[in-house]
């Protein structure tokens, strides 16, 4: 039994009311002490305001409250949470108005588990002060009240949401709050690792073009991603796609990874490979020699910036290091081909190479804007590393010592050992 009046809120209300899968559900309860919910079982979780697990089905309760900005960033906030506290108070405090609908307890099954059926076609015993089901139905991103603007990671909580809905635009007057809050320096508060985390969120949605879209539509893209931002503008070689610039181009390698499904390094190596692109100099345009390096340079101090995770770092580096290569790999000699193999490190890591390979096929196709154009490329790389590990290298290493060979003579032993295999086998690739 709930000490107080409990109501479900945001993202399993949105969800169930457009008919999605409900992941997580969040109640809030209005009326209620600390005190009280500890002594009904339930346990304390919070650490900057009180939330509590639900003793049987561990769901989150959060007592009603309000917030008062006082400093900067998102963690510059008063927290109150009062018995008084009402439940539109405590709406007011969200972002977006389709986060601010509220269900009364009671639309709940037997059980006590949230019963998406039952609201839906309970629609209008539903709280909801801000017009959050107008929203949905018009499909409108838009803030709840000013206090938007008191938390930057908004903004990239809102672009998140734009990748997801892809249908659904952002309100004006949302969008102009959004770029006075990267003027005032807001998102310059934004802790590193929130923003990757919110960033990596966004890019794991069904359109992750729209979440860099919106980031960049307020003008926050170029504070939090500069090395990304400077890639609009800057031309695509004219066989590659010329109706868009490298910014459109990255667009499309992004959606392409999201339809394959890729996994969050992929598409952080989608990402970034072409960074270099950005510091192109502008008489060599539209070609882009040497971006590659350029590109490996500019990924590193990004990613520290960001804090981003060593396997998303080390996938992202060989994939902006080597693209241009292995789109070119069908011309490669057998030694050409080992090489490559080395420097993507395939030998030892191959279940990585297959993902440093998905990613440069959604920069290939997401090129040429055909989703169902063949990429070769893929298949031939995989069977040349497929030929050279079945190459018995402890055999080799074995007979190169017998002979007196030492360290780097054991290791070109093996690498010619490979080229030949790979040279016997190339007319099948």
């Amino acid at each position: 039994m709930v000490p107080g009046q409990a109501y479900l809120v945001g993202g399993a209300v949105r969800d169930a009311l457009l008919g999605l899968p409900v992941q997580d559900c969040d109640w809030v309860v209005v009326g209620s002490t600390p005190q009280a919910m500890e002594a009904a079982g339930f346990v304390p979780v919070g650490r900057d305001f009180p939330v509590f697990l639900h003793p049987h089905s561990k769901e989150e309760y959060a007592l009603a409250r309000t917030e008062r900005k006082q400093g900067h960033g998102y963690r510059g906030f008063v927290v109150l949470a009062a018995p008084d506290v009402t439940l539109e108070q405590d709406l007011s405090r969200r972002d977006l108005t389709i986060n601010s609908i509220a269900a009364p307890a009671y639309l709940a099954s037997s059980t006590g588990q949230f019963d998406a059926q039952t609201l839906r076609q309970q629609r209008d015993q539903l709280v909801d002060p801000y017009g959050g089901q107008a929203d949905l139905a018009a499909k409108v991103l838009r803030h709840v009240t000013e206090a938007f603007s008191e938390d930057p990671v908004r903004i990239l909580r809102l672009a998140r949401f734009a990748a997801r809905l892809s249908d659904f635009s952002v309100a004006p007057e949302t969008l102009a709050l959004m770029q006075r809050m990267v003027a005032d320096g807001e998102v310059d508060h934004l802790v590193p690792e929130r923003v990757w985390q919110e960033l990596a969120r966004g890019l794991m949605e069904h359109h992750p073009s729209r979440m860099l879209q919106v980031l960049r539509d307020c003008g926050a893209l170029q504070r939090l991603l500069p090395e990304v931002d400077r890639l609009w503008g800057v031309p695509q070689r004219a066989d590659y796609h010329p109706e868009v610039d490298t910014g459109a181009h990255l667009l499309l390698v992004l959606d392409r990874a999201a339809t394959l499904n890729a996994p969050l390094p992929v598409r952080l190596a989608c990402l970034t490979h072409d960074l270099g692109k950005g510091t192109t100099p502008a008489d060599v345009l539209p070609r882009h020699i040497g971006h590659e390096e350029r590109s490996a340079k500019l990924l590193r101090p990004l990613c520290q910036r960001l804090r981003v995770p060593t396997d998303c770092v080390e996938l992202a580096e060989v994939v902006a290091r080597e693209h241009g290569n292995i789109h070119r790999s069908l011309d490669l000699s057998p030694a050409a081909t080992v090489r490559l193999l080395e420097r993507c490190d395939a030998f030892r890591k191959p279940e990585r190479f297959a993902q440093v390979l998905l990613a440069c096929q959604c920069d290939a196709q997401g090129r040429l804007n055909l989703h169902d154009s063949p990429y070769p490329q893929a298949a031939r790389l995989q069977t040349a590393l497929a030929t050279a590990l079945a190459v018995p290298t402890d055999t080799l290493a074995r007979d190169a010592i017998a002979r007196g060979a030492k360290g780097p003579q054991i290791g070109e032993a093996i690498s010619k050992a490979r080229v030949a295999a790979i040279a016997q086998q190339r007319p099948a690739c």
